[in-house]
């Protein structure tokens, strides 16, 4: 093995189709035109991605390995081999991030306990741009992913959610399937307190993009259908 250990590249994808040139940097651009190994959570939307950024690369001529939740401790070794025999490695999310509710932090926790070095790069998350565009308080925050599927259990979270919120000044932030978006929402509208602020953030950076925050009470008048789009939800009391 090569006493020069490879670089970790933590690459954004976009967060909405068509929309890398105005949300991808050109560092990222530079960095994916350089590499030739990557991580992936699915390799033919990452070949698409890929592609979509118009770098004159042969995607054929590139290598993809599957990274996801289901990624065994033993198989992330294998995969992480050519960083520690000095190949540069590049993550790239399904949409977003790396790391950020994302697999992708199994590798950059193997990285960081290989001493290879990791270099995340500027892009678009949507936790982060609902959490920027809610007007809540980013000093204090917390991403709660998914919300349980059974309805009582949901509503049992949504009410501990309020009061660490209320208790500890903390924005909570959450998500949903898009297809259980409406369901979410009509439970949140039901069950917080009038004075609840709640930021809908929907499609972010997308054609469809749709950012409010209202009052529970406020959000009580209005009909509103999200639908089945990419969602993050952001509460405040």
């Amino acid at each position: 093995m090569s006493k020069n250990k490879g670089t970790l590249y933590l690459i954004p994808n976009v967060i909405a189709d068509e929309t890398a040139p105005a949300v991808i940097a050109e560092q990222v651009r530079e960095v994916v035109k350089d590499t030739q190994y990557f991580l992936v959570e699915n390799i033919r939307t990452a070949r698409r991605y890929i592609s979509s950024l118009k770098l004159g690369l042969t995607i054929e001529e590139l290598r993809f390995e599957v990274l996801d939740k289901k990624t065994k401790d033993t198989q992330l070794a294998q995969l992480m081999q050519p960083v520690l025999n000095g190949e540069n490695v590049g993550i790239i999310s399904e949409s977003g991030c790396p790391g950020i509710a994302d697999p992708g932090a199994l590798a950059v926790d193997f990285a960081h306990n290989k001493g290879i070095q990791v270099v995340p790069l500027v892009g678009p998350s949507s936790i982060f741009m609902a959490l920027m565009s809610s007007g809540f308080s980013g000093q204090s925050f917390a991403f709660s992913g998914y919300l349980p599927i059974d309805k009582k259990r949901r509503v049992e979270a949504i009410k501990r959610l309020e009061k660490t919120a209320k208790d500890f000044h903390q924005t909570q932030i959450f998500m949903e399937t898009p297809y259980r978006n409406d369901h979410l929402f009509n439970d949140l509208v039901k069950n917080c307190n009038p004075n609840v602020k709640l930021c809908v953030a929907k499609d972010v950076s997308g054609k469809e993009e749709f950012i409010k925050t209202k009052t529970i009470a406020q959000w009580r008048k209005e009909k509103l259908t999200i639908g089945k789009f990419p969602t993050i939800f952001v509460l405040s009391v």
